[in-house]
């Protein structure tokens, strides 16, 4: 009776070991509303976290900490950093973050008027991850691109010629890896049908290359 005891102990044991073996890697997709996805009828199955999380399979856990209409600015009109969704994303402590920030910044009343904070103030989003997780490992993205004529306000040039290129920089200086966005969905302007949203084969194409980033692998996507 008491070897079966000692057995079921050891066992119960064995699969906490296991457990915490292969506990899930955790990756928070942090951004505005192309994270949220907005526009999209089922944005919990089709925002391109959710279809991140299918492509990278039982390994992850996957979380959307993406909140419509926010800026990486912090003095922009509806910072991300003064969000609940950015203080859960800290809280959670993950173990890759995804930041996918800069479409909003691109309006008249943001980036025009505070230009040279945008990159300090990416450098103090990213301290605040690693200040979370000293061994989180970031991605940061170039914002995809914004087709004319645009929409919400949101100046196209800005995002291309001005965000996307400070993006670059931050992640070299911060040593950080870049998914760039920008490029990767040039040419894709018909699945993003409001100028700026993906619609669901667009999210699609948009984890295909964050997975990629993330793995080192393809994924499949929409071409």
């Amino acid at each position: 009776m008491r070897q079966f005891i000692g057995w079921k102990i050891l066992a119960c044991a064995g699969l906490l070991a296991a457990g915490q073996l292969f506990a899930a890697i955790k990756v928070a997709c942090v951004g505005d509303s192309i994270t949220a996805g907005s526009g999209l009828q089922n944005p919990r199955e089709d925002a391109y976290p959710a279809q991140l999380g299918k492509k990278l399979g039982a390994e992850y856990e996957v979380r959307n900490f993406g909140v419509s209409g926010r800026t990486l600015l912090n003095h922009g009109d509806y910072p991300f950093t003064k969000e609940p969704a950015f203080r859960d994303a800290l809280a959670w402590q993950p173990d890759i973050v995804v930041i996918a920030l800069g479409t909003n910044d691109g309006k008249p009343q943001n980036y025009e008027q505070f230009p040279k904070e945008f990159a300090p103030d990416y450098q103090e989003l990213i301290k605040a991850f690693r200040d979370a997780n000293s061994a989180v490992k970031i991605y940061v993205c170039t914002p995809p691109p914004v087709w004319p004529p645009g929409a919400f306000r949101i100046n196209g040039d800005i995002v291309a010629k001005r965000v996307a290129p400070l993006v670059r920089q931050v992640a070299r200086e911060e040593e950080v890896e870049l998914i760039d966005l920008q490029t990767a969905l040039r040419g894709k302007g018909k699945y993003f049908p409001d100028k700026v949203h993906p619609n669901p084969e667009g999210a699609g194409l948009m984890a295909g290359v964050v997975a990629k980033a993330l793995t080192g692998q393809d994924s499949a996507g929409t071409e």
